[in-house]
């Protein structure tokens, strides 16, 4: 296996966020692109019905992909490929993301990020860097203190989440802003509020409906998510 690079003052693989996952290739994360997944772990949220748990828990006991090896896979798929997704987890809790999206920019890849917005001056200095090509921020509820905190499954600091907002809404860059919504946690008077925090004209809005399968708080693998039927109502609503 290629030996990693020093970048700058340290060697590569020690400046860069630990990769615990490696998707090769995802028709749906990026909208009308085929991507390539990274998933970083740690998470500042707690959010019950998250999926990625393992990612959130315990990323320390998951195997970390080298990054050079994630190079040689992605440069394999160089011609089918639109670009990598770089999800988690939270990938901004990483002081080393910015190095790993630069080496991947210098090979000519095109990047989306995946946040919960939490760490705004991350985001601008990614976007200040003119790295990110597509963001996709998880906005969890209105920005109504105890939903949002029951939503993220802990205290959160909604003027980040604010900041966050308004620097994707101004950043002239293609993004999305989206909500999982789960019976008990949503109800339609918070889908209404949760749109009209927005720039609809400058922001794309989306909706996911929740999947018990596999959830960080075991009490929630016995619910249900919404039926078809209402989801897509709510779903048409943001459309």
């Amino acid at each position: 296996m290629p030996q990693p690079q020093a970048f700058g003052s340290c060697n590569l693989e020690a400046c860069l966020p630990p990769i615990k996952g490696f998707l090769e290739t995802s028709f749906i994360d990026w909208p009308g692109k085929l991507c390539a997944i990274l998933f970083v772990g740690g998470c500042n949220f707690r959010c019950p019905f998250c999926h990625n748990h393992p990612l959130v828990l315990a990323p320390e006991g998951m195997e970390t992909i080298p990054f050079e090896e994630i190079m040689d896979r992605l440069a394999a798929r160089k011609n089918w490929l639109a670009g990598v997704c770089i999800s988690g987890g939270e990938p901004t809790l990483s002081p080393g993301l910015p190095k790993m999206i630069t080496r991947l920019k210098a090979e000519g890849w095109a990047i989306k990020l995946d946040t919960n917005g939490t760490r705004p001056e991350v985001l601008a200095q990614l976007l200040g860097d003119n790295l990110l090509d597509m963001v996709a921020m998880d906005v969890k509820a209105p920005l109504v203190r105890d939903k949002y905190e029951r939503c993220a499954g802990g205290p959160v600091n909604l003027e980040a989440i604010q900041e966050s907002i308004d620097l994707l809404s101004r950043s002239g860059i293609p993004h999305e802003f989206r909500m999982t919504i789960a019976p008990g946690l949503h109800t339609e008077e918070d889908i209404v509020a949760w749109i009209k925090q927005f720039d609809r004209a400058r922001s794309r809005l989306s909706l996911q409906n929740f999947n018990p399968k596999t959830t960080l708080d075991i009490l929630y693998e016995k619910e249900q998510g919404f039926s078809q039927e209402i989801f897509s109502r709510f779903a048409a609503m943001v459309a």
